[in-house]
């Protein structure tokens, strides 16, 4: 389940990428589609990253260095 959620907050930081690009192609960067778009991927990053640190920290998702 903790995996599927990192995929899918993956995805969606991609997806936001993506829209921000086309707001920035198709609106010529004059109107504020392109700064929301911007806005939802650092918090959609921000959350990524808080879902990662506190499954680190919890121990749920574990690391392995390669020898």
């Amino acid at each position: 389940m903790l995996k599927a959620l990192i995929i899918f907050l993956m995805l969606a930081v991609v997806a936001s990428l993506f829209s921000g690009l086309f707001f920035l192609i198709r609106d010529g960067g004059k109107t504020n589609r392109v700064v929301n778009s911007l806005a939802v991927r650092v918090t959609l990053s921000i959350l990524l990253l808080a879902v990662i640190l506190l499954s680190l920290w919890q121990g749920s998702l574990t690391l392995h260095p390669t020898p």
